[in-house]
């Protein structure tokens, strides 16, 4: 007969934790009785005795400590230009979160964690980039299984006849689950009225959202005015959503700095007089949509054709030399500027 192995008693958790050979999320699965990765710290706890070979330190090997992962996706977040209220925001969450892990380690009240959010803001001021990072933040800590990210729209949730809406809506709820379900412009949903299917698909999220709270976060994304309007259509909306995240449009310079970014990623450069008449390009741009441009897809747009342009002028050229292949020049930027 087959003994077995004792129970990890929970002030040998705590224990782990604390001399750091668990994280926080594993020693919460211990705790839930769900499998995780740790069996061999767990035999070093416990007063079974030694394997008769040595082992070479299994913990490290077997399992790559979370808040390592996290700091990785910290350092990401970090990276993003601008957006520094939405940085310091999404860093009060994770940390608020980790900290009611840790009280619940130590058997104190800890706050409800409720993560479903709306980001309210212009298209292409880093929602969904922002939405992405939160997913891969939260499966590391725990808080998801998966940490994937479904966009959806208006056009994914609601059908045209009667009775599909609920059952369309739930299909794209369990391909989202464990992960980001994200909901662009999402209060298209709620411009047909009562009469409207899409009441129905907000009230399958909502309920959804209850359902599920433990492995799935909705976020509703949009503009900013229209996504307060939307709220105002359903009085209990709102409070299903604590976490609200305006993000800002970007300013001339970190909008040539994204540019920038976009080109290197690319393997290209803007050479002095190029950047000069790329910054003067963005600046006339948001000075014409002073309130609406804050737009990072149009300035990908600038420079793919830009790109293009570059291409067209090589072609013709008899010797094409390395830096030739990396450098953008004015004349670039400037057929840009003449369209």
């Amino acid at each position: 007969m087959i003994n077995k192995p004792e129970p990890i008693k929970s002030d040998e958790i705590i224990t782990l934790v604390e001399q750091g050979k668990i994280s926080v999320s594993d020693a919460l699965l211990m705790f839930r009785g769900k499998p995780h990765s740790i069996t061999p710290t767990h035999q070093s706890v416990t007063k079974e005795k030694p394997p008769a070979k040595p082992r070479i330190n299994p913990v490290v090997i077997e399992h790559t400590p979370a808040e390592e992962s996290i700091n990785d996706v910290i350092a990401e977040l970090d990276s993003l230009i601008g957006l520094d209220s939405v940085k310091a925001l999404i860093k009060e969450i994770q940390a608020f979160v980790q900290i009611q892990q840790k009280r619940s380690l130590y058997n104190l009240v800890s706050e409800p964690v409720v993560l479903h959010m709306i980001f309210k803001g212009n298209p292409g001021t880093g929602k969904t980039t922002v939405a992405r990072i939160i997913g891969k933040m939260f499966k590391h800590m725990g808080v998801l299984t998966k940490g994937h990210l479904l966009e959806v729209e208006r056009a994914d949730l609601v059908a045209e006849y009667i009775g599909q809406t609920a059952q369309k809506t739930r299909a794209n709820i369990k391909k989202a689950m464990g992960g980001i379900l994200f909901v662009d412009e999402a209060y298209s949903l709620a411009r047909g009225g009562e009469k409207d299917f899409g009441k129905e698909a907000i009230d399958t999220l909502v309920k959804a959202m209850e359902d599920h709270r433990s492995d799935i976060i909705v976020i509703l994304a949009g503009y900013s005015q229209p996504m307060e309007d939307f709220l105002q259509t359903n009085p209990g909306l709102k409070s299903r959503f604590p976490i609200i995240i305006d993000f800002p449009n970007y300013s001339t310079f970190e909008l040539f700095k994204i540019a920038e970014n976009m080109l290197e990623q690319r393997q290209y450069k803007l050479n002095k007089e190029a950047k000069a008449k790329l910054y003067i390009l963005i600046e006339k741009l948001v000075a014409v949509n002073e309130e609406n441009f804050g737009n990072a897809r149009v300035v990908r747009n600038i420079i793919e054709k830009a790109v293009r342009r570059q291409a067209v002028r090589l072609v013709s050229k008899g010797q094409i030399t390395r830096n030739d292949l990396i450098e953008i020049v004015a004349d670039d930027i400037l057929e840009v500027l003449n369209e």
